[in-house]
């Protein structure tokens, strides 16, 4: 028995069709390719010419068997696509960042390698991206595969932007300063009680006696800040209340943090101690360079506040001029002295 190129393009077809359904697809399938050859040829198309050119117009069999098993043939679809994406960016410009910095730091403090720990920390930002990226989707594709609805409300005209009002910080930007806000909140207290330097012994970073000073207004300016990124959010943008609170924030944290780097107050000095290379002046340099840091971020954080923040609007509608102008009233030592 001769097979024929409908032959193999059926089977090809339904290989990857339900096996309940073979029967029925390969019947109306065949029914169809035979009406489009009669009518390619009785228009003068050869027969073996027509059924080539008519199988051609079908296009890949495991394409079209998936239109007839309903069978997606894409990852993630257009239903699922904006909230995968969505979710995908809020995550991965906020966890691995967070994860390494603490990764980074913490290797940071239990080694004296410190290149070794800036490699630990961007690797592990990496491989967190690359399993959030992985997880997500998957389960995302998952969801889409079993028909899984996201209960996400319908789109409308009344959830388009006021262009009147545009908005120049995004929830992302936001969290991720919080997050990372809160980190630093917890590790004041986390180096206090958790040792570094692997012994039995707490041995604190930061000076102890601090806790009854600084470290307890520090925390305050750091709790404030969350409360500016908060209202910076919901205000939508800078505003010049807003500039003038970041620049207190700012010089509450800065000023004391350099005066008690400059002043060698700052580090536990049994912690000093434990390390032969802070020992031996290698403290003078971690206080210089932190100084430096915390200044140029200050300033630039002060300065990108200020830029962004809008410009007053000029007044619509000026004062004119009074026509008869009050004369200047004279110095009250003045008409003394006239009298």
């Amino acid at each position: 028995m001769t097979t024929t190129l409908t032959d193999r393009y059926l089977a090809a077809t339904l290989r990857s069709v339900p096996a309940d359904r073979r029967d029925e697809i390969d019947t109306e399938l065949r029914a169809s390719i035979a009406d489009m050859i009669d009518g390619r040829t009785a228009d003068g198309v050869d027969a073996a010419t027509a059924e080539r050119d008519v199988l051609n117009e079908l296009g890949d069999p495991a394409q079209l068997a998936a239109s007839y098993a309903n069978r997606r043939l894409q990852l993630i679809g257009p239903e699922y696509y904006l909230a995968w994406q969505r979710l995908l960016i809020v995550l991965v410009s906020t966890i691995p960042a967070i994860v390494g910095t603490v990764v980074g730091v913490v290797q940071a403090t239990t080694s004296d390698n410190v290149g070794g720990a800036i490699g630990a920390g961007i690797s592990t930002a990496i491989n967190v991206a690359l399993q959030i990226a992985f997880w997500v989707t998957a389960v995302f594709a998952l969801l889409e595969r079993l028909g899984t609805s996201l209960n996400l409300p319908r789109w409308s005209v009344d959830r388009l932007p006021d262009s009147s009002a545009r908005r120049d910080t995004n929830l992302a930007d936001t969290c991720a300063s919080i997050v990372m806000l809160l980190l630093f909140i917890g590790f004041l207290p986390w180096q206090h009680f958790q040792t570094v330097v692997g012994d039995d012994g707490r041995l604190p970073i930061i000076d102890p006696a601090l806790w009854t000073s600084w470290l307890p207004v520090l925390i305050a300016v750091l709790l404030g800040t969350i409360v500016l990124e908060l209202a910076k959010y919901r205000a939508r943008r800078w505003t010049g209340r807003l500039v003038l609170v970041n620049v207190v924030l700012n010089l509450a944290y800065a000023v004391p943090v350099i005066w008690l780097l400059l002043t060698d107050r700052f580090f536990n000095p049994d912690f000093v101690a434990h390390f032969a290379w802070l020992r031996d002046g290698g403290v003078d340099t971690v206080s210089r360079i932190s100084v430096v840091v915390i200044v140029a971020i200050t300033i630039w954080d002060i300065i990108d506040s200020a830029l962004k923040a809008p410009a007053p609007p000029p007044n619509p509608h000026p004062t004119p001029p009074h026509p008869h102008p009050h004369p200047t009233p004279t110095p009250l030592i003045m008409r003394l002295a006239a009298v």
